[in-house]
């Protein structure tokens, strides 16, 4: 069983075309998708979670 793949930050933000601060905004309010803080304080986004996120928007639009 292979583990799930984890994106950057930056990898992300990339792929959603959104800034930084536009991101943190969100997540301030409780509608970013689920950061992990890694123990070097890196922060990861798991595949599925990015794309679970982006599905849910996909039906709101």
């Amino acid at each position: 069983m292979s583990r799930p793949q984890m994106l950057k930050l930056p990898d992300v933000l990339t792929e959603i075309g959104m800034s930084r601060a536009a991101f943190y905004r969100m997540r301030a309010r409780g509608q970013a998708p689920r950061l992990i803080k890694l123990p070097n304080g890196q922060l990861r986004v798991r595949r599925t979670d990015l794309d679970n996120w982006l599905a849910s928007y996909e039906e709101a639009a």
